[in-house]
Order: C-alpha cells, then structure tokens, then sequence
C-alpha cells in the first residue's frame, strides 16, 4: 500500500498541471492563497509526508474542488453503485462461465463446445468501451428495453442497471468458462476420476464431488484480482452509461487534479486488490487439500 500510495502521489504531481488550472484564469494572489490552504505551496517531499500521516490515521483530506465535502465522503457516495455494479457482473460471470466451461468440457470438440469457447473469444476479444455503447444504443435507444443511461431518480434497478451489468459481466463470463473449460479436461482425464467411474459411481456424483471442486482451482485463483478488475473496470463503464459510481469520481477527479480525491481512489482500489488476492489465496487452500499454510 505504501507503494502505491507512493507511485501514485509523485505520478499525480509530475501531471502537468494543478487543481486550479482548469478553471477560468485567476490572479496569482488569489492562486498562492488557495494554494497555501491545502498545502500545495510546500515543497514536494513536506506535502508527501504529511499526506502518508494522514492517511495512516484514517483521513483521505479534502477534495480540492469540491470544498464542502471530504474524499471520504465523496468515495461513499459513489462506492454502493460501484460495489453493487461489479457484485452482479462477477456473479453472473461466475454462474455462466463455470456453467458454459463444464458443458464444453463434457461436450468436447462437439457442436457446443466449439459455440461455447466462439462466443467467449468474441466476449474476450471486444473490449467494454465498444460493447457499452452498442447495447446502449440497440436495447437503451432503438428497443427501449431499458435505460440507455443514468440513474432514475437517483435509484437502482433492474432497468438502468442491467446493461452496465451484462456489459462488465461479459468478458468475465468469456474468460471463466475458457478456464474451467481447460481445467475440467484435465481433471476428467486424471486417475482419480477414472477410478470414480470404475467404481459404478454415477457421472452427476463424480462431477459434483471429485471432478468441480479441482477442476474449479484456477477460477477461484482468478477470481481475486477478476473482482478488483470487474469494480476498477466500472470506470469505463460508469462514464459510458452516466453512472454516479467511483469511477466516475476518479476520472472527473483527474480532469480537475483534484489530487486528494484521485489518491483515495487509488487507495481504495488498491486496498481492494490486496484483500481480494488474500481471500483468493485463503478459498483456494480450502479447496485443495494439497495446499496447507503451515
């Protein structure tokens, strides 16, 4: 963490540019003494540690263009929709790509194997700032199924948040179902299984209870950082469909350097990345027994 807070604060001070330049010119008075208030006037390394000080105790700062509310604050706001965005996409993600993995494995080289692992090449081969704006426009504009955009009335639901939904859960459904594809092979071709099978036991049973739980390793190893990927890859997202998340609170925060709201994103996300990546690793020791910690 302190790493990244590290890279993060110099990568945002070498921009070009300061929180104030972006807005109509003002004079270099009244400049320096906006500039003294935040502690921008300090040298480099001053404002650097002063910064990890705070932040060690909890306090993310102030934005520094909205001047009414913290970062904290403000990553509040937009965390609910940003969280509740990436839990249904990976949750879906999960269901159907373990879901179309296992059926082409069990169907190799078949009709439905080669439409399975077609239609996740296509999932993982376009990206979601191209596959946003084109149900955007096929099922938000032309059908009208649903909303092409925004929040009503500041709600979610099932209306404006289903496409920005299916749009993040895509990819993730493409590149699951490809690795539990290859892994449930594996495992269907090992001894173990084989034994199962010459043990008169049923295939329902041998899949549930011998061939899922190995096969399904390499998607739990990938589910750590898929879930950071799925809530930092929202902010793509969230600027096509006009959603109030994180991400969108990033990226405006980088047009203004807005620094201190920038830095607690960053700190967010990387937080996330390092918890997940931990209960990923504790889920895939759980799973196999061949793993133990000590």
């Amino acid at each position: 963490m302190l790493a990244i807070i590290t890279v993060a604060f110099f990568m945002m001070r070498a921009a070009p540019g300061n929180p104030y330049s972006t807005e109509r010119k003002l004079t270099p008075a009244v400049e320096a003494n906006l500039k003294a208030q935040l502690g921008l006037d300090k040298p480099l390394h001053e404002q650097y540690l002063e910064y990890v000080g705070k932040v060690v105790r909890g306090d993310l700062g102030p934005s520094m263009q909205i001047h009414d509310k913290s970062v904290s604050e403000l990553l509040g706001e937009g965390l609910p929709v940003s969280l509740t965005i990436g839990a249904l996409a990976i949750t879906i993600g999960l269901f159907f790509g373990v879901m179309l993995g296992v059926l082409a494995a069990m169907r190799q080289n078949s009709a439905v194997d080669y439409s399975a692992m077609s239609v996740a090449m296509i999932g993982i081969s376009i990206p979601t700032f191209v596959t946003g704006p084109l149900l955007s426009l096929i099922f938000g504009v032309w059908l009208h199924w649903f909303a092409a955009g925004g929040l009503d009335l500041g709600r979610m639901n099932f209306y404006n948040t289903f496409l920005p939904v299916l749009t993040l859960a895509l990819p993730q459904i493409a590149i699951i179902s490809r690795l539990m594809r290859a892994s449930m092979i594996e495992v269907l071709r090992s001894n173990s299984i084989r034994t199962a099978r010459a043990k008169g036991l049923s295939e329902f049973r041998i899949m549930v209870r011998h061939a899922m739980p190995s096969a399904i390793l390499p998607v739990i190893s990938y589910l750590g950082p898929a879930v950071v990927g799925v809530i930092t890859g929202s902010v793509v997202i969230e600027s096509v469909f006009g959603l109030p998340g994180v991400g969108s609170s990033f990226i405006e925060g980088a047009v203004t350097r807005d620094y201190t709201r920038v830095m607690g994103a960053v700190i967010l996300y990387g937080g996330l990345i390092i918890v997940l990546n931990l209960i990923a690793d504790i889920l895939y020791a759980l799973l196999d027994p061949k793993v133990r910690f000590e």
